[in-house]
């Protein structure tokens, strides 16, 4: 039976394969020189999943790259066996003379990432079952709660997710974007980002997020897998 693994446990057993834990996934990029190179190696992770690529495995092919997402989709988490798809993603995508690799300072225009919307409510079960119609989104597995977060059926759009507010906050953003990272480019992305004019909101809750701003106090959130429970 497959065994859900901590964040830390997630984060640490697939170090070393060139992927990066991000809060519920396994992800890895590939760079290539083509579209063909990038689908030979979709079809090869695929054939090392077999009857469990399905159940796992996303790939997003471009000319540039394959990225490779795993999960453990029927529980929307992460397992020992997605651990062992990506090492074996991994040693197939190296026997072809490529590399997994989570693309931190690597001169890649960014790293692996995750990015998530946020909507802050006082009535989440009310504005829920909008944002699920509007968007054609649909009950993440094993999370059918009036206050849960949706997801996208195909896997395309990012996640949107509700944060309760405990009053009216007319000038606050309601909106905010949550960019997952690898926990070792935080970081390099948050000075990245002060030096392109933003400003650090709080740090108070770091390293699981970091709330930063642009220069019209519209928010952002820089969150990793550290600092949460387990």
């Amino acid at each position: 039976m497959e065994q859900m693994l901590s964040r830390p446990e997630a984060s640490e057993a697939v170090q070393d394969y060139g992927w990066r834990f991000l809060l519920g996934a396994l992800r890895t990029s590939v760079p290539v020189g083509s579209l063909a190179q990038a689908i030979g190696l979709a079809a090869d992770a695929v054939a090392v999943c077999g009857a469990d690529a399905d159940g796992h495995l996303r790939v997003d092919v471009r000319p540039d790259r394959a990225v490779f997402t795993l999960q453990s989709l029927d529980r929307a988490a992460v397992t020992d066996r997605d651990v062992e798809l990506a090492r074996r993603i991994s040693a197939a995508t190296d026997e072809s003379g490529f590399l997994t690799r989570p693309e931190i300072g690597t001169g890649a225009p960014r790293s692996v990432q995750i990015l998530e919307i946020a909507v802050d409510a006082l009535d989440i079960a009310g504005i829920r079952p909008f944002w699920k119609a509007v968007l054609g989104y649909t009950d993440e597995a094993g999370a059918e709660g009036p206050e849960d977060p949706l997801v996208d059926p195909v896997g395309q759009g990012p996640t949107v997710w509700f944060q309760q507010m405990d009053r009216a906050r007319p000038q606050r953003n309601r909106i905010h974007f949550d960019i997952c990272v690898p926990h070792d480019e935080a970081a390099r992305r948050i000075e990245t980002a002060l030096a392109a004019g933003g400003r650090l909101v709080s740090a108070t809750r770091a390293p699981a997020f970091w709330v930063l701003a642009d220069l019209e106090d519209n928010e952002v959130c820089v969150t990793t897998w550290q600092g949460r429970e387990s």
